[in-house]
């Protein structure tokens, strides 16, 4: 008994450790990696001109009501290769990242663009294309979206009803024009205003 006890002590003192080091080390999340660039609304995915399905993606993030464009919010991409897989890089200090990925800042009118490809079906794993994001609104921490998936893709069929409402809510409906691939994707995030006493 004294043993269990001695290990639970312990695995709480260790718990609290790590819930206080990630407060600590809160940027740690890839959106943050984008310090040494300027950002705009518009960017461009490593690679985009030497793949086959270029795909635009544009729209307009809005706040809660729906209505109101949501300024200055940092969006950021990360997706596999045209294979389904992810190919990873290391930086100058040995941090592996995600190769293909990008970032954007919201103007006034809360609009945003990439130019990125189509991504390709892991051929390990059942899961759907997907384009990964992480949103941060001023003065918020970081919030992971739903990805970004395809309205053609093969396996929405397989997917349960519950599943596929969840899917819908943030599809992609691509459209080719001229050699590229369209899709207009507008959505909403919760600002929070800031208690002020």
């Amino acid at each position: 008994m004294k043993n269990k006890m001695t290990l639970i002590c312990f695995l709480c003192v260790v718990s609290c450790y790590n819930l206080l080091n990630a407060q600590k080390n809160e940027k740690t999340s890839a959106i943050y990696d984008y310090t040494e660039r300027t950002l705009n609304n518009t960017d461009t995915i490593p690679d985009f001109d030497s793949k086959v399905n270029k795909l635009k993606i544009t729209g307009t993030i809005y706040k809660k009501d729906g209505k109101t464009p949501a300024q200055d919010v940092i969006l950021y991409i990360c997706q596999p290769d045209e294979n389904g897989d992810y190919e990873m890089r290391k930086d100058s200090k040995r941090k592996r990242y995600v190769h293909h990925r990008a970032w954007i800042k919201t103007d006034a009118d809360g609009r945003y663009t990439f130019y990125t490809f189509i991504p390709g079906d892991n051929n390990y794993v059942k899961e759907l294309k997907q384009i990964q994001r992480i949103v941060k609104v001023p003065g918020q921490s970081e919030q992971e979206l739903n990805s970004f998936f395809f309205n053609d893709d093969p396996l929405l069929p397989d997917l349960t009803l519950e599943c596929r409402a969840l899917v819908v809510q943030s599809m992609l409906r691509l459209e080719k024009k001229d050699g590229m691939f369209l899709a207009n994707r507008d959505f909403k995030v919760d600002i929070k205003v800031p208690n002020i006493q």
